[in-house]
């Protein structure tokens, strides 16, 4: 395959270091050579690739914002996004795989843990040696993860823990889960590994979308969990919701992948395409279109940019990370259907990704929260008054 060339009107290329062009280079260089020859077929065949996994170890992907002494690349947060945008221009089930690994597993580990648990844990999550999974949402509890029901109970030596988890990406292969439960009424964390009796995951077939990803659920049946497994320094819901925000930042970079590779496919299938004797691209509602997609694209670039500034500088607000998931996700769709339309019927065809990446966006708007939710966290941030309880 030739060299991705990106997409780059307003030279965003000048705004980051050799590193992190060095950084974003490589993988996207990794994607081309190993995730796009494959990634068609594994999602036909509804079958997540796990031959990446050791191969994305090696690149460094995972917990790659997490110090060196951990086993971690210590890098910073633009280098980061650079690397989930990616990684979804491959498919967002990979960039889901390395997501959930670095922000929903790692990241929790590395703030809530003991020191205990970070050296047991983050060096061998690092080296994919270990997979992890993020259990909050429940059947009865997406957009409200407060209402959840899982339940801990103190018993002798540790917690015995008992309810269901939905929607949960690398369930099925994750050697341990970082599992949300109420315990005294107050939400905590704590390290589920999958040799635990009375702890299962089975995985949710039959999907329409992320079909290339692995969906689970968890089942806890009065799961035996020792107290060392539990994280000491969470503090209810606001420790589950700072990791949705690590992982938030990485959707808004992600979903900027997917909208380069379906741009790009409908500008080089409209000048190839010839319709009354000359290429579709010479048509003002192709090339309209066209200007559409890269004006969000462009759009999209620069606030994933001021939003990595902002996080690397410690200056970040989590309702800014709302706005970026929020604006990107929605126009990544409208980008995705805009190049469908381009291609014509042959837009939904697997020899093109355009219709592989729109299924895949109708979930990734979803989750992390969906696209009422962000609007009703960013409406209570500019007006002081919350719209919800």
């Amino acid at each position: 395959m030739s060299r991705f060339p990106g997409v780059d009107y307003y030279n965003t290329e000048e705004l980051f270091s050799e590193e992190e062009i060095m950084v974003r280079d490589s993988v996207r260089e990794f994607v081309t050579s190993e995730v796009l020859p494959i990634i068609e077929i594994n999602y036909q065949k509804s079958a997540f690739p796990k031959d990446l996994i050791p191969k994305l170890a090696e690149l460094g992907i995972f917990g790659m914002t997490l110090p060196e002494k951990y086993g971690c690349a210590e890098m910073n947060n633009m280098s980061y996004g650079l690397v989930m945008q990616e990684l979804e221009r491959g498919d967002s089930g990979v960039r889901s795989f390395a997501s959930v690994q670095s922000a929903l597993v790692m990241y929790p580990i590395y703030q809530f843990g003991s020191e205990k648990q970070k050296q047991k844990w983050l060096p061998k999550l690092a080296s994919a040696e270990v997979i992890g999974c993020f259990g909050l949402t429940e059947p009865d509890f997406g957009s409200n993860p407060g209402g959840l029901v899982t339940k801990a109970e103190k018993v002798d030596g540790g917690y015995k823990l008992n309810g269901a988890k939905m929607w949960i990406t690398n369930g099925s292969i994750a050697d341990i889960a970082i599992v949300w439960a109420k315990l005294d009424n107050l939400i905590h964390g704590f390290i589920v590994e999958k040799e635990f009796d009375g702890f299962s995951s089975p995985e949710m077939k039959e999907k329409h979308s992320l079909k290339a990803s692995i969906t689970s659920e968890l089942v806890l049946d009065d799961v035996f969990v020792p107290d060392e497994n539990k994280l000491p320094n969470t503090s209810g819901l606001k420790s589950a919701l700072m990791c949705l925000n690590q992982a938030r930042f990485g959707i808004a970079w992600g979903v900027v992948g997917s909208m380069m590779e379906c741009y790009n496919c409908a500008l080089d299938y409209s000048k190839s395409r010839i319709q009354f004797n000359k290429p579709i691209s010479s048509f003002q509602i192709t090339q309209q279109k066209l200007v559409n997609m890269l004006n969000e694209i462009t759009k999209a670039q620069l606030l994933n940019w001021r939003l990595a500034k902002l996080k690397d500088d410690n200056k970040l607000k989590y309702p800014q990370v709302s706005l970026a998931k929020r604006n990107n996700c929605e126009q990544s769709l409208i980008v995705a259907r805009e190049a469908r339309e381009i291609l014509g019927a042959n837009g939904i065809l697997s020899e093109y990704p355009v219709m592989r990446h729109a299924a895949n966006l109708e979930s990734v708007k979803t989750y992390e929260g969906t696209h009422e939710m962000h609007t009703l966290i960013l409406g209570e941030d500019i007006t002081g008054m919350p719209a919800f309880e």
